[in-house]
């Protein structure tokens, strides 16, 4: 395989930084991982393993998964609450470029993976997909025909969409990512006195304990309906559904099905939802076909 049949990818999180080699089938090549070095001054990580991954390859394009709001005409990072304030001034495409030499293009992390998902993953095959994460927070991609639906600001923030409009009256809790991610699940279960969070927690509501169930519905409930609003904008023929908490897809998607069912569109009730296939790997993969689906061609 050549080198022009490759792409550099960047995954940067609040803890790691993961940087791999993909092939234009989504296929990862090589990779590379190490945490976040909050302690720096400027993002020059990303460019040492940028410059590593490559090592054996002239790619000629790279993209950078950022894990927040990015200004694609400015080509840099709006917001990001979990990566170093420091790093923020240097988040742009062109200081990237004039360092590394080849072509970069900055994406949301959630945009990325839903590309990844599209071409390469559960949605492969179908028109129109809608993925969601659920995990920590919930974060969404939305790709029609193939082109990821984005404005001159990285979009598809289902979860910070207010779903309980008399909580929102109180300040409390009120949006699909507050009542009904990883995060939100945890806190009802702290609230209700139990001391098992996450992964444990789950394996309660598997094993048929009443409260951590209802605790769990809640939840997904919540999630649901940011899926339902999702699909009333964009029908789509599947919603992948990934994460840490929205793998668990034997417990997700009956809630999911439900809730479309009742307040989805019509059309909707031949949607598939299934459960991501790449994982963690899914936003690395879709470096392979992100400039496509943005509309954009390497020049150089």
């Amino acid at each position: 395989m050549s080198s022009a049949q490759h792409t550099v990818a960047i995954d940067l999180g609040g803890t790691n930084v993961r940087a791999a080699l993909v092939a234009d089938d989504g296929t990862i090549v090589d990779r590379l991982k190490r945490p976040t070095p909050h302690a720096d001054s400027e993002p020059t990580v990303i460019l040492e393993m940028m410059s590593e991954i490559a090592s054996s390859s002239e790619p000629g394009r790279a993209v950078i998964g950022l894990p927040g709001v990015i200004n694609h005409e400015t080509e840099g990072l709006v917001q990001a609450p979990n990566i170093p304030k420091a790093w923020i001034p240097f988040l742009k495409e062109a200081w990237f470029e004039q360092r590394c030499g080849y072509e970069v293009s900055f994406a949301n992390d959630a945009d990325m993976a839903a590309v990844g998902e599209a071409n390469f993953g559960a949605g492969r095959g179908e028109r129109d997909v809608v993925y969601v994460t659920i995990s920590t927070g919930i974060g969404a991609g939305i790709v029609v025909g193939g082109t990821l639906v984005r404005g001159a600001l990285s979009g598809g923030e289902i979860g910070h969409t207010v779903v309980d409009i008399h909580a929102a009256r109180e300040s409390r809790p009120a949006t699909v990512e507050l009542l009904g991610s990883g995060t939100a699940m945890n806190r009802e279960a702290r609230i209700a006195g139990f001391s098992e969070q996450g992964r444990d927690f789950v394996e309660l509501v598997r094993a048929g304990h009443e409260l951590a169930g209802s605790i769990f519905y809640d939840a997904m409930f919540a999630a649901s309906i940011g899926i339902a609003n999702l699909c009333w904008l964009v029908v789509p023929q599947v919603v992948v559904i990934g994460g840490g908490l929205g793998r668990n897809i034997d417990l997700v998607a009956p809630i999911v099905r439900s809730v479309l069912d009742e307040h989805g569109p019509a059309s909707s009730l031949t949607t598939r939802i299934v459960v991501a296939e790449l994982g963690d790997d899914a936003a690395l993969a879709g470096a392979a076909a992100w400039w496509k689906a943005v509309g954009r061609e390497a020049t150089k």
